[in-house]
């Protein structure tokens, strides 16, 4: 191997291990929020940062790095975690997922860490709050959805006994759908799962549920494996339930 091809393995592998260690309080959060996710996430983490020739092309940036390896894809089964991931990919709608990401943390803060009982009690003071707020993607239309997206999260708790019950009921067996993509051109932006999931949430009163919003959700929340069979996190998630 060259000197420039060593030097750039190394740092490759480095970014790596940063992307890990930027990932590390999130593990803790999880741990606190959700009981089942430290067997999850026991799979990636501390595990060694994966090489780049074995990670879905898609992230570049250490904190997307960071996501990729630890939560993408894990099956998630708390309420809250699905409750911020739906409001999140909600809020990317038109902007990137690294955009979002970096604004998480912030999120979480502005919106009493995705408690949606507290959010569905938001008035238009604290919507007036939000829209002042640079921390977060300050759209009208994005707040009023996450406010209206907290009561109809909890009128599912009521009918389903969880939201994580009543998700899981679309797709086969309650069991995570692995893929076995080769590209990421193979990967699709819509399912008949995710049309379907989409059409039932909209009947619900959520909004910024579209299918293709959806299925990036699906994805998100593990209930479609699409890392790439060429990416170590494939069969890690494969494991998982």
């Amino acid at each position: 191997m060259s000197r420039f091809r060593w030097v750039g393995a190394r740092a490759l592998t480095t970014l790596a291990a940063d992307a890990l260690l930027t990932l590390a309080p999130e593990i803790a959060r999880l741990r606190r929020v959700s009981p089942s996710f430290p067997l999850s996430v026991s799979p990636y983490y501390p595990s060694p940062p994966l090489m780049p020739a074995t990670r879905c092309p898609w992230p570049t940036k250490p904190l997307d790095i960071a996501y990729h390896d630890t939560e993408w894809g894990v099956p998630h089964h708390d309420d809250r975690a699905l409750f911020e991931l739906i409001t999140l990919e909600g809020a990317q709608a038109g902007l990137s997922w690294s955009t979002v990401l970096a604004k998480r943390e912030h999120y979480r803060r502005a919106f009493e860490h995705f408690d949606a009982a507290k959010i569905a009690r938001y008035d238009d003071a604290n919507v007036a709050v939000l829209l002042a707020d640079a921390g977060i993607v300050r759209n009208r239309l994005k707040i009023a959805a996450t406010i209206g997206n907290a009561k109809a999260f909890l009128a599912v708790q009521k009918e389903f006994g969880s939201f994580d019950r009543y998700l899981w009921g679309f797709v086969p067996d309650r069991r995570p759908i692995v893929n076995r993509r080769r590209t990421m051109k193979d990967v699709p932006t819509r399912t008949p799962e995710s049309d379907a999931l989409s059409k039932d949430l909209l009947a619900r009163g959520f909004k910024f549920v579209g299918t293709t919003i959806i299925y990036a959700f699906m994805q998100a929340t593990g209930m479609v494996n699409d890392h790439l069979i060429t990416c170590a996190c494939h069969a890690r998630c494969a494991q998982l339930q």
